[in-house]
């Protein structure tokens, strides 16, 4: 998964738990506006501890995979 697909994905299992953003926030220990900021993608200022509890709260966890590639696509 993408750093930017991130968000979308949190926003989509917590409607599908049927959760508000108020709640799912409140759980995790952040605002609204943060999570908020987290569904749109904005996630400049959000630890990865954050994003773990997010999605923990979810009944998710962070998982790493290897990549395809390497880097930034070539122009080639």
């Amino acid at each position: 998964m993408k750093l930017h697909d991130i968000g979308q994905r949190i926003k989509k299992l917590r409607k599908e738990k049927r959760l508000t953003q108020d709640i799912l926030a409140s759980l995790s220990g952040i605002s609204r506006v943060t999570l908020g900021k987290v569904e749109r993608g904005e996630l400049g200022g959000v630890s990865v501890k954050t994003l773990d509890i997010i999605v923990s709260n979810l009944g998710y966890e962070i998982e790493l995979q290897q990549s395809s590639g390497y880097g930034l696509p070539t122009l080639g």
